[in-house]
């Protein structure tokens, strides 16, 4: 529907015109127990009272609210003609006053949804028992109540929910007495006055949770108590694996944190964290109600990386309260202001403040990552990007926001100092509380606390796209001492941008007796232009590596001279410096992807020297660049020799692991994502039925579910085996699995099933449109998705605008034919681009993408025959 929308023209004329006073809204979720309706979606009540003032009399403006019903429109007490006023997404108000307050009344029936957007509505297969949940960003609010749709129009709420008696029932606002019982079982629940926030990141939680409580104290700078209630929460059928003391931990460590360094106490009240199903990102910072995606609850054994990565996402969420939720960007071209540093202040505090102090690590190796192949990418843009609708900002949730913003933050640390870093923020919480800002009002601050102008800087990392390459540049005298280093600085032709840089340049030196590669010297530079002299490491001893960007400073892309290259070749693992290694396992990544160094070269040195890594972040995040590069980036004659090589070497690695420990479950897992031979998947059987044994290694249910998968892939598991192993686990995360399972069989009824369940139908809820998707596109089934390659491109307009966002962006995005991975598909990706100028801009963009990865993947291949001599 055009009105769904909303242009950022249309969002500053409506703030000019309106000032919200604040919201009354009360929910009926009874619906949510009952038989579903013979015909249409299944809806609950929402009546939503508006008071808000009009700087213009007789002005008009809307409402937003996506409904299949609205009952009722009263404004400033006269009734307005539904069927004139509602147009499916929004309610005209004519005729407002400028002097006094407006009162607008909508009382409708608004829908529950299966795509996880809006109310989502979820059936626990295991008991029975329904969950709800609430997700809006960037501005699905209004599929459950009626609004202004914009974060600048900030307001308090109140919330008042009717639901079945003995559910637990949460929103932003700390609820207020016990539930009102009232007709037909059901239970009102009245929450407490928020403080002015914006609609998306209001949020109500609802069903029989298992639910446990903490509470956080501390003594604020005044001499006064704080005290935070602090609940956790999950599925019933999660609880037995709910660990929430952990989480309890890194919360309380989070808050303490925050509190050290931003001088604002925590301003909600209350910190409720929901664990909720079908979930379709990491998690929301709905202030005083946080929701996380269950998967964060383990069902079974996982890595410490794993319990790294939730942590992260605990005080990812946590900075919000203040950069996003009390202090909160005016439209979505600055979503930086709240993403970038939720990530950043995520890494910062989860290094300074809990157990997990190897963070730098996994943000310079894992996030760091992210954004680099976002930059490339055609779609690239700055920092504060140009959102010009809705749809623009769906897609901004992207590597640059999040990675990107983060590393420009970590770099402008280095710029200012974290001193004048950390006071800039204290000053833009004071000075900006409960209000909206823009990218001048936080470059001011920092003006302030570092004496800097910020303005160039700004211009050169934030208002600009790409990603620059250093490389060192040596040479020496007649007794090998470094008579000049200086560091080259390249950007891409497409983002001629060349910017400033302080990092650090190490240069390290092997012990070839203690078997150790070590750094001996290091400089900080700053980097400015073309090229820029070290001139503190003149008279160096000869190093055998230099490390630009040593410690992770700046972000950019890193290259190695010849002699350095020749050493990691050799020498990897011999690094004793752990974010070193990590930074030259990234450095030689973006090589591969770069087609500059073969993806069989980058394979070798996964097999020689990631059996030996110690950081099992490190580990994990080779173990998918080893995937993806077998698959798309190495040459298709040489893929089935690089598969044995990485199956025979899992399996190595898997038994020499030390039993029971985090590598030994991730050379597990790695065996799975690539057992070809008949040993290897002789070996997963085995493992499944009880009848081979790796010492150590606990073959827990999610294991079962990763092996398996495998096995079905390969045709070795069959439909009957699949619901054996469902009987087992009948649980919501089986059946996912289950589905995952059922569409990986190397059959045409199956992928012609899947293709069907996913594109022409849209029963599936979006778990299991993402399950169906995972198992749909397999590495080794070219042939059997082949035929699909066409369609694909003549679906995609159709699937955009018959479909939720989120299920059409999991189509567009996971049903591309990469597979194919050959110039034919990348012909009919241009074609339809060049034939389709006209289709909605995020649609193209996604297409644009994939096209892109495909081109990238083309070119490694081609490297990768010629340095085999194909």
């Amino acid at each position: 529907m055009p009105g769904e929308n909303l242009t950022r023209t249309e969002a500053r004329q409506r703030a000019a015109l309106l000032s919200v006073s604040g919201y009354d809204v009360a929910l009926d979720l009874r619906s949510a127990v009952e038989a579903p309706p013979a015909e249409g979606p299944r809806t609950f009540r929402s009546t939503t009272t508006i008071r808000f003032t009009c700087a213009e009399e007789g002005a008009t403006t809307f409402a937003d609210l996506v409904a299949p019903h609205v009952h009722s429109v009263t404004l400033n007490g006269a009734s307005l003609p539904v069927d004139e006023v509602f147009d499916g997404t929004r309610v005209t108000l004519p005729g407002l006053r400028a002097d006094g307050e407006n009162v607008v009344t909508i009382d409708a029936r608004c829908a529950y949804s299966r795509t996880g957007e809006g109310l989502h509505h979820f059936l626990d297969p295991q008991d029975g028992e329904v969950y709800l949940y609430t997700q809006y960003e960037p501005a699905d609010a209004r599929r459950v109540f009626a609004n202004f749709e914009q974060p600048d129009l900030k307001a308090p709420f109140d919330f008042t929910v009717t639901a079945p008696a003995g559910w637990t029932v949460l929103s932003n606002g700390a609820q207020e007495g016990e539930p009102r019982p009232v007709d037909d079982g059901g239970a009102l629940w009245r929450f407490a006055r928020t403080r002015p926030i914006s609609t998306y990141i209001t949020a109500v939680v609802a069903g029989p949770y298992h639910y446990v409580a903490d509470t956080y104290r501390r003594t604020l700078a005044d001499g006064s108590e704080l005290e935070v209630p602090l609940g956790a929460l999950c599925r019933k059928g999660l609880a037995p694996h709910f660990d929430a003391e952990d989480i309890f931990t890194v919360t309380k460590q989070g808050l303490d944190f925050f509190h050290d360094h931003f001088g604002y106490p925590y301003p909600f009240g209350k910190y409720d964290q929901a664990f909720v199903p079908e979930y379709n990102i990491g998690a929301m910072e709905n202030p005083g109600c946080v929701t996380f995606r269950e998967e964060f609850v383990f069902r079974g054994n996982v890595t410490e990386a794993s319990y790294e990565g939730r942590a992260n996402v605990i005080l990812h969420e946590m900075a919000h309260m203040w950069f996003g939720d009390l202090v909160t960007m005016e439209w979505w071209d600055d979503l930086w202001l709240k993403e970038s540093f939720a990530d950043f202040m995520g890494a910062f505090s989860l290094v300074e403040a809990t157990r997990f102090t190897g963070g730098w690590i996994t943000f310079a190796n894992r996030r760091k990552s992210w954004a680099y192949r976002a930059d490339q990418l055609p779609s690239t843009h700055p920092v504060t990007a140009d959102i010009r609708d809705l749809e623009d900002a769906k897609l901004n949730f992207d590597g640059i926001t999040y990675a990107k913003g983060a590393s420009v933050l970590k770099q402008l640390v280095a710029y200012v100092g974290q001193d004048a870093f950390l006071e800039g923020a204290r000053r833009y919480f004071q000075r900006h509380q409960w209000g909206n800002t823009r990218l001048e009002h936080l470059l001011a601050v920092l003006e302030e606390t570092s004496g800097r102008d910020m303005g160039e800087w700004s211009k050169a990392w934030l208002q600009t796209a790409g990603v620059n390459t250093l490389t060192p540049q040596l040479t020496y005298d007649a007794a090998g001492r470094v008579t000049e280093l200086a560091v080259l600085q390249e950007a891409p032709d497409s983002h001629p941008v060349l910017r400033p840089h302080r990092v650090a340049v190490g240069l390290y030196r092997r012990d070839p007796a203690a078997g150790v590669l070590e750094r001996y010297a290091r400089a900080e530079v700053d980097v400015t232009g073309a090229r820029t002299t070290v001139s503190e490491l003149s008279g160096a001893d000869r190093p055998d590596l230099v490390l630009v960007n040593d410690a992770d400073l700046t972000y950019c892309k890193v290259r190695f001279d010849d002699a350095s290259l020749a050493t990691l070749r050799g020498h990897l693992g011999e690094l004793t410096d752990p974010l070193a290694r990590a930074l030259c396992w990234s450095a030689l990544w973006n090589l591969t992807r770069d087609g500059l160094m073969p993806a069989r070269d980058f394979l070798a040195l996964v097999l020689r020297f990631a059996g030996d890594e110690r950081e099992i972040g490190v580990v994990q995040m080779l173990h998918g660049q080893a995937k993806l590069a077998l698959d798309r980036y190495t040459a298709p004659a040489w893929r089935a020799e690089g598969g044995r090589l990485l199956s025979e070497g899992a399996v190595t690695r898997l038994r020499n692991a030390e039993p029971g420990s985090g590598h030994q479950l991730a050379w597990a897992r790695f065996l799975a994502a690539v057992a070809s031979g008949e040993a290897e998947l002789r070996l997963l059987q085995g493992l499944l039925a009880g009848t081979a044994r790796v010492d150590g290694l606990e073959v827990d249910q999610e294991l079962r579910w990763t092996f398996l998968g495998a096995l079905a892939a390969e045709g070795i598991a069959d439909e009957a085996a699949i619901g054996a192993e469902l009987a087992r686990d009948d649980t919501a995360s089986g059946k996912r699995h289950q589905v995952r399972c059922l569409a990986a069989r190397p059959t045409a009824a199956v992928k012609a099933q899947a293709w069907a369940v996913v594109v022409e139908s849209d029963t599936l809820s979006n778990a299991l449109v993402e399950a169906t998707i995972a198992g749909f596109d397999q590495s080794g089934q070219a042939e059997l998705t082949a035929p699909y390659a066409a369609r694909y491109f003549e679906v995609l307009e159709s699937v955009w605008a018959s479909r939720s966002i989120e299920i059409a962006m999991a189509v567009v995005r996971g049903l591309f034919p990469a597979a194919q991975g050959d110039q034919a598909t990348l012909d009919a990706a241009d074609a339809w681009l060049a034939a389709h100028a006209d289709a909605a801009p995020a649609l193209r963009r996604l297409v644009a993408e994939s096209r892109d990865d495909l081109a990238r993947a083309l070119r490694a291949q081609h490297v990768d025959a010629c340095a085999g001599g194909a």
